[in-house]
């Protein structure tokens, strides 16, 4: 056992899960492959998987929509910003905010343990799906 404290949130074990739950739902409804990223509080990456098929692009906006989320504490489908300040915070993040469906906080309760991202299909596909296994996810954690 490590003496370096852990910090809050989602475990790998956990994050593995919404990785591999969030591209068989978008399978079970006919979307394109998809590349599904989990980060944690910070905005890391603590996992990261790209279906078979799937753009390379896929994964670095997967990640991007994620850590949107986490930083604008929503949903980054939600976020309604005029196209110069979402610009102005793309140069801050350096290119990692993107405003578009796919993005989800990963809560318990008020509590939020980190960000989930999908990217591959069209952005309200990419965000039922990742929103659909972070629901299932919860649903299990209090069943």
């Amino acid at each position: 056992m490590s003496d370096t404290p852990r910090l809050p949130g989602l475990t790998s074990a956990e994050a593995d899960w919404l990785v591999q739950a969030a591209p068989a739902v978008g399978a079970e409804r006919g979307f394109p492959p998809l590349a599904v990223a989990v980060v944690d509080l910070t905005g890391e990456v603590v996992v990261l998987r790209r279906a078979d098929g799937g753009m390379p692009m896929t994964s670095r906006i997967a990640v991007a929509k994620a850590r949107t989320a986490l930083l604008a504490l929503r949903s980054s489908g939600l976020i309604q910003l005029p196209g110069g300040i979402v610009d102005s915070i793309q140069h801050l993040y350096g290119g990692d905010f993107v405003p578009w469906a796919g993005g989800v906080l990963v809560t318990d309760g008020d509590v939020i343990l980190g960000a989930a991202g999908a990217s591959g299909a069209h952005a309200v596909e990419d965000e039922e799906a990742v929103q659909t296994a972070v629901r299932r996810w919860q649903e299990g954690r209090s069943g």
